[in-house]
């Protein structure tokens, strides 16, 4: 165990003493805030420092979080105290043992300690040093002679401070036959070598069964066995010398098992044994009406809420919605993403997800903003709602899961990234429609009930608590509530969080169904290529356009989708005559309505531009520059988008500028063709959007997609433009089979051999959000939903 993570209470008395006497006279910003919020400081033993480590130790915080403390209060005295005092707490995990070997053979004498970091480390025959770079913790004696027999020990240092090991005592034998070479002889009469006669089996097993893998070895002195389970100790069974047993599995057990077979002299590695964890087998088939681990289809509404009128503004919806939209689409979900919706939009959009749902389709619901929990009810906040707001505002999640039934759906997973807490305005019990038993329903809970999600603020980007932890998760090949069983427990050992922000997990899903479950469309064909068509409606960008200037300048205009509902578009100089020396092409002249900022419009990079998308520019110079400008809430576009093309250049002979200017009709991008701004029936398709599965004809075969861009990537991809007559089963075959986080440039097809394409990232263009290294600041830099 590292020293540095045992917990702050692990100090001893008179080190804390001391410690808290530095803290309690020093001068430091803060610590003088502590003795300001600290009541303890009013009784006649108040001490501030100690109420401090009080605290932490209370929390659970380890060594390692105090000393970040210190440094980051500066406090030089107190870190080189407890850096001193915590060598005190080295601790030897490995000792090394006495071996006996023959002549020729290599013995390998180990001592590991745990600790401060930089310990090294020194080997000692009797008092004569052996270990000349006196720093490793392996201490190999080959070929072994004579000189090697005696008493060795290992000193472990840092500093000044060192601790000694248990003496090892290395034995010289002889064997008949032995050679000065390393012999397999292990003792006169003994098996030659080591030698595994039973290597365990590879097998499938049902969940809930018990799985029992065996490996036997002969060997002199009698072997040792250490199983692994993928590459780790599998410390979940209960071992033997022979086999391990694991009375009833889960789908976490399956994988690769080996076994370590080793004596004093020999190790050697079993055969791999594959194990398959099934469905459970004791499910009558009779009544089991949808194929386990296959979906009809995946789609995927994600809504997050950010800029509200009336209410505290959040930083991290934009950032946890892009990052769980890349990672969805590499699952082959079909992904709505949408940024700040009122209440009508909100509706809306989930009116229109619905119409992608069907018989074993998997739908999932990801809601991140403002929210609240009323008498077992969660709702979700729209950004329009008033400062007094009650259910009538809002839009209750049971009632969503109650219309997703209606269409039989194969699996309902619901991830709400918002705060549970009572609403005292709100005194309505909402009756929500019968939820049927299906066994296929899944809540994830950000936090649990009344209760705070919190998400944290940093200078550049903000995640929520709950998304940081779920990516690194969510694509595990994992039964949905074991994958956010795990999410769970990495909060839970979260220390910033622990005490505030627990993930609550509700769910009645009986079978093995995962969020990477492979697509079964063979059975569904033409209800699966009318739910595509239906998704590529809001997924549509506007072609590349290539406009002439009158003084010999050609710029490019194109497109490109960062949320279903937020556009970016460049503008780039393809050709300009050699005597303009300076060239740009700006957008101006947007009409009322439409969301631009203008102070980071016309941008020269995505990040200016206030977007999360990165684009590498492969531009073979700066004399072909980009701009770039960003347009928000599509979904309140109610024309075509007009917009006006400046182009400010200057000829080499001339000091004034020149503009040109050409107006540009694009109709309506992205979701703007849904008119999410418009009322909709809960029950009836919208007029808008007339691709509603349950009174669309569609002929098998048929091409559905004909005028339509290629049914692609999710809101966050370039949309690449297909070839008239391509149906939509080809296309999800080009999404499944390139990464799926890979977008794609809008281009006018005379430009599709242009030799500098512009080439997207992968990423997000934030390393940080990666990063769960909070600093001790950001404990007040919580924000909560």
């Amino acid at each position: 165990m590292d020293v540095w993570k045992m917990s702050v209470a692990s100090l001893s008395e008179e080190v804390l003493k001391k410690l808290s006497k530095m803290l309690d006279n020093s001068n430091h910003e803060g610590i003088t805030r502590t003795k300001t919020c600290s009541l303890q400081v009013l009784s006649g033993a108040g001490s501030p420092g100690r109420t401090l480590l009080a605290r932490l130790a209370d929390r659970s915080c380890s060594l390692e979080f105090l000393l970040h403390c210190l440094k980051k209060m500066d406090h030089q005295e107190a870190v080189q105290f407890l850096t001193t005092s915590v060598v005190e707490l080295i601790q030897i995990t490995v000792q090394p043992q006495s071996q006996q070997a023959t002549a020729g053979s290599r013995v390998v004498l180990t001592c590991r300690a745990s600790g401060p970091p930089g310990l090294s480390y020194q080997w000692f025959r009797g008092d004569e040093e052996v270990s000349p770079t006196g720093s490793s913790p392996e201490l190999v004696l080959c070929p072994l002679s004579q000189a090697h027999q005696g008493h060795f020990i290992c000193r472990i240092n840092h500093g000044d401070n060192c601790i000694f090991s248990q003496w090892a005592r290395v034995l010289l034998v002889h064997s008949a036959g032995s050679s000065p070479s390393c012999s397999s002889s292990l003792s006169p009469g003994s098996v030659s070598g080591l030698h595994i006669v039973h290597q365990p089996r590879s097998q499938a097993a049902s969940e809930g069964d018990t799985l029992v893998l065996e490996c036997h070895a002969e060997a002199n002195p009698p072997a040792q066995y250490e199983w692994f389970h993928n590459t780790q100790t599998a410390n979940t069974c209960i071992r033997s010398y022979i086999s391990i047993r694991i009375p009833c599995v889960t789908t976490e057990h399956r994988g690769e098992y080996r076994c370590k077979v080793f004596n004093l002299y020999h190790q050697a590695w079993s055969d791999t044994a594959t194990i398959a964890i099934g469905p459970s087998s004791i499910t009558d088939a009779s009544w089991v009406e949808v194929d386990r681990g296959l979906a009809t289809d995946k789609v995927a509404l994600l809504i997050g809420n950010m800029n509200y009128i009336h209410h505290t503004q959040l930083c991290a919806p934009i950032s946890d919605v892009h990052e769980l939209t890349n990672l969805l689409r590499q699952m082959d979900f079909k992904v709505v993403s949408l940024l700040d919706l009122n209440w009508q939009e909100m509706h809306s959009a989930v009116t229109e997800f619905l119409l992608l749902l069907d018989k074993g389709v998997y739908g999932l619901l990801y809601f991140a903003g403002h929210g609240y929990e009323n008498y077992g009810n969660s709702f979700m906040v729209p950004i329009d709602a008033p400062a007094s707001y009650t259910s009538e505002h809002c839009l209750c999640v049971q009632n969503i899961l109650t219309r997703m039934q209606e269409k039989e759906t194969g699996l309902n997973v619901f991830l709400l990234d918002m705060c549970r807490k009572r609403n005292f305005y709100d005194d309505v019990i909402v009756q929500p429609g019968l939820v049927k038993v299906t066994a296929n329903i899944v809540f994830g809970y950000a936090t649990c009930v009344d209760a705070e999600a919190y998400e944290v603020k940093r200078e550049d980007v903000s995640n929520g608590i709950f998304i940081s932890f779920l990516k690194r998760r969510v694509c595990e090949d994992e039964k949905v509530t074991v994958m956010l069983d795990r999410v769970a427990e990495d909060m839970g050992r979260f220390e910033i969080t622990r005490g505030r922000q627990a993930l609550e997990l509700r769910s009645n899903l009986s079978e093995r169904r995962s969020l990477t479950d492979q697509i079964q469309t063979a059975e569904c064909s033409a209800s699966y290529k009318a739910r595509n068509l239906q998704w590529a409606v809001a997924h549509v960008l506007p072609k590349s356009h290539c406009l002439q200037f009158d003084c010999g300048v050609k710029v490019q205009l194109g497109f490109a989708a960062e949320f279903s509902n937020i556009m970016v578009i460049y503008t780039r100089i393809l050709e300009k005559p050699k005597e303009i020396v300076s060239c740009s092409a700006q957008l101006t002249d947007f009409p009322q309505g439409v969301d631009v900022d203008l102070k980071k419009s016309n941008q020269e990079t995505l990040l200016e531009a206030g977007s999360l998308l990165l684009i590498k520019e492969g531009l073979p110079s700066p004399e072909a520059p980009s701009l770039y400008t960003r347009i928000r809430s599509l979904q309140r576009l109610r024309t075509e988008l007009t917009f006006t093309v400046c182009l400010h250049y200057t000829y080499s002979n001339m000091d004034e500028e020149v503009q040109e200017r050409q107006p540009v009709t694009i109709g309506k991008p992205l979701v703007s063709k849904l008119n999410l701004h418009e009322p909709r029936s809960d029950h009836v398709c919208s007029a808008s959007s007339s691709f509603s599965l349950d009174s669309f004809s569609v002929t098998e075969g048929s091409s559905f997609t004909e005028g339509f861009a290629s049914v692609d990537s999710a809101s966050n991809t370039w949309l690449h433009y297909a070839q008239t007559g391509t149906d939509s089963s080809s296309a999800n075959r080009q999404t499944s089979s390139r990464s799926a986080n890979v977008p794609e440039e809008t281009d006018c097809p005379e430009f599709f051999d242009s030799p500098e394409p512009l080439v997207a990232s992968k990423s997000l263009p934030h390393s940080q959000v990666n990063d769960l290294n909070y600093k001790f600041s950001d404990m007040c830099n919580f924000h909560s939903y």
